[in-house]
């Protein structure tokens, strides 16, 4: 009876995306076992997680000149799945951090506005329903700048426009909605957040990621005390008091903005991917499923793909292997976690950058999914 696998793994960041992976190690599979192989590209909401979302949906991509993070035009990009009138967008696209040099990098003038015009594309070319990765942002500024992209109107004091980067959280007192795209009722925001950080307090936005983005002690103490406030206005002005909520304090406040004013839901960005791409009815009756990321370590097993993919597939008895790049002593706590077995794919001693050279990841892909597989077929036979 033929064996069927099914490949999930995530990206090895830097080498090959989840797709070319995966093709990797059927080409190897396919060498030493006759096999039904189903790739399945997979992501934690992090950096690729658009990429193997639009692949796995069979999406297309769409490019949108938006405000960068620190107002400068950038070109940012999204996943447009036109049957189910879907986007997959990743912020950091238009404000991570990624596209600040670390001696600009300022959250008080970082914005998210870049993200609200995607979503505003989006909307436009008749999306309704959106998967967003927040990770990797560069900004603090409570998703105000999204907010006022979508029409929200943010005053202060004189009447004057605010909003749109970090600072501005403190001089509004005033919300205005009416001007917001009638369109956003009938959209659904699904939201892939592995932070649980409150918006403010000693495990805030503000103290714990505020200084990775530029932020001076002074300028984290002043963020704190306006995203308090912002807060309050919130709760005055639309009746929302998810201040606390798990995840508000994500992307610098921009999961709180998500939550009090577009009603979305976040979730573990393992959980969301998986769902999007119907992992599980393609596990529900696999032999094997071979997953895997760039490096198996202690934090593999803290919502990263290689985790979540074995718990799901453990659901239905099957054997899950895991390959990496690297494989660090902590590992084992993979086997704990559902992994029955873990492989580093590196033959021997090699320079990281010929290591990571696209073409080697590939061939010691496809070398070390060969030989697990003529192991696994000679098992059975026997």
């Amino acid at each position: 009876m033929m064996m069927k696998v099914v490949i999930a793994t995530d990206s090895l960041k830097g080498s090959l995306s989840s797709v070319e992976a995966g093709r990797a190690l059927a080409a190897g599979i396919k060498k030493a076992a006759e096999a039904e192989v189903k790739i399945v590209p997979m992501a934690d909401g992090g950096e690729g997680t658009a990429e193997a979302l639009v692949d796995g949906m069979g999406g297309q991509w769409e490019e949108v000149l938006v405000t960068g993070p620190l107002g400068n035009p950038v070109t940012a990009r999204y996943g447009y799945i036109k049957d189910k009138k879907q986007a997959v967008i990743e912020m950091a696209s238009a404000a991570g951090i990624t596209l600040v040099q670390e001696r600009e990098r300022d959250i008080m003038k970082a914005g998210t506005r870049g993200v609200g015009e995607m979503i505003r594309d989006a909307v436009e070319r008749g999306c309704r329903d959106f998967l967003i990765g927040i990770g990797g942002s560069a900004t603090n500024d409570c998703g105000t700048g999204m907010l006022c992209a979508l029409g929200a109107e943010f005053l202060d004091r004189e009447g004057k426009h605010v909003g749109n980067k970090g600072e501005d959280c403190g001089q509004i007192v005033t919300i205005r909605l009416n001007g917001m795209m009638p369109e956003l009722k009938e959209c659904r925001f699904c939201i892939a957040c592995d932070v649980t950080n409150p918006l403010y307090g000693e495990n805030g936005a503000s103290c714990i990621f505020g200084p990775q983005k530029g932020g001076t002690k002074e300028q984290v103490r002043r963020m704190e005390r306006m995203h308090r406030q912002f807060a309050d206005l919130t709760k005055r002005t639309i009746g929302k008091d998810v201040a606390a909520c798990p995840g508000a304090g994500a992307a610098g406040g921009l999961g709180f903005a998500f939550l009090a004013f577009l009603n979305a839901s976040l979730e573990p960005g393992i959980d969301l991917v998986m769902r999007a791409v119907g992992l599980e009815e393609c596990v529900r009756d696999a032999d094997y499923v071979i997953t895997g990321e760039g490096c198996l370590d202690a934090q593999t097993v803290m919502g990263k793909v290689p985790a979540g993919v074995a718990r799901l597939a453990k659901k239905y008895g099957a054997v899950v292997i895991a390959v990496a790049g690297s494989v660090k002593e902590e590992a084992y706590l993979c086997n704990r976690a559902g992994i029955d077995a873990f492989f580093p794919i590196m033959p021997g001693a090699i320079r990281l950058e010929d290591a990571m050279r696209p073409d080697e990841t590939a061939r010691n892909l496809n070398r070390t999914a060969e030989q697990i597989f003529r192991l696994l077929t000679a098992s059975r036979s026997g």
